[in-house]
């Protein structure tokens, strides 16, 4: 048996570890918001099958994270077989760094209230459909693989180890971002510090690939340790509030500036997109069943 390759296998393991702290707490938050004793809703086309897969993905909270389980191995996978391109292809990670601080920025823009009262809660009404959630939890997988995937392939040239150790790394992060969702409906404010995860994510890969600096894995390791402990004691601490509060009102409102500006300067983007999709439902009207 080969001992070495075992090593870099349990490498690998922990390297997707200590770098999926953060993906497995934004996930366990992204999931929250959906009702965990609630069956999938599933399209009409789609309900016949759904029958039978019900037992197996369990309720919305939990069936998200499965789900969002097998577009992780297909993303990593993916990912794998184009890790060259994406190595010699920077601007990949500063799309990724822009999509990842962009949605950070939709997300903690929103005002805190001004009172002294206990953290908002988690909104189960945050316009948060099941399948939307699937799909915002596939596409952070995606982005977030990207710097999973260097890292490993710096350990081994050997595809199928890479693989094996990433695939493992990938079922532990599962199983942590359910844990993170239990703890969010008890810790609410973890909810927030999620996505300043998601917002370190972003600046990290801008200073890494536009600015060239160097940081190491175990240094982001505790800078999302760091931001989860710091959001656990906000939130434990009443004392804190007094100070904090009216800080995190002026950078929330800060962020909520920065969306405008940035949802002013897609506007004419998206005006675009909608007249395509316009223009494709006029060519292609939906038929009505009795047709």
């Amino acid at each position: 048996m080969d001992w070495s390759i075992v090593i870099i296998i349990l490498q690998l393991i922990f390297l997707e570890g200590v770098l999926s702290i953060d993906n497995a707490a934004v996930l366990g938050a992204m999931v929250t918001p959906l009702p965990g004793d609630q069956a999938i809703p599933w399209p009409g086309v789609l309900a016949q099958i759904g029958h039978f897969l019900n037992p197996l993905l369990g309720k919305q909270r939990m069936a998200a994270l499965r789900v969002g389980l097998l577009g992780a191995y297909l993303g990593r996978g993916l990912m794998l077989l184009l890790a060259s391109l994406v190595i010699h292809n920077p601007w990949i990670k500063i799309v990724g760094a822009v999509y990842l601080i962009r949605l950070a920025f939709d997300d903690l823009s929103e005002n805190v209230e001004s009172g002294e009262g206990e953290e908002t809660p988690v909104e189960p009404a945050r316009a948060a459909t099941f399948w939307s959630v699937v799909f915002m939890v596939e596409m952070m997988d995606l982005v977030f693989s990207i710097d999973n995937v260097v890292a490993a392939v710096s350990l081994s040239d050997k595809l199928w180890v890479v693989m094996v150790g990433v695939a493992i790394g990938i079922l532990t992060m599962r199983f942590a971002a359910g844990l993170f969702s239990y703890l969010v409906e008890h810790e609410p404010v973890l909810y927030k510090a999620a996505y300043i995860l998601v917002l370190n994510i972003g600046i990290e890969l801008l200073l890494e690939e536009i600015w060239k600096v160097e940081i190491s894995d175990w240094t982001r390791f505790g800078v999302s340790l760091g931001t989860i402990l710091l959001a656990v004691a906000y939130g434990r601490f009443k004392f804190l509030h007094r100070p904090l509060r009216p800080v995190l009102i002026w950078i929330s409102q800060g962020f909520g500036h920065l969306n405008d500006v940035i949802n002013w300067l897609l506007a004419p983007f998206l005006g675009i997109f909608k007249l395509l999709w316009k223009a494709v439902r006029l060519l292609f009207p939906k038929r009505s069943r009795a047709e």
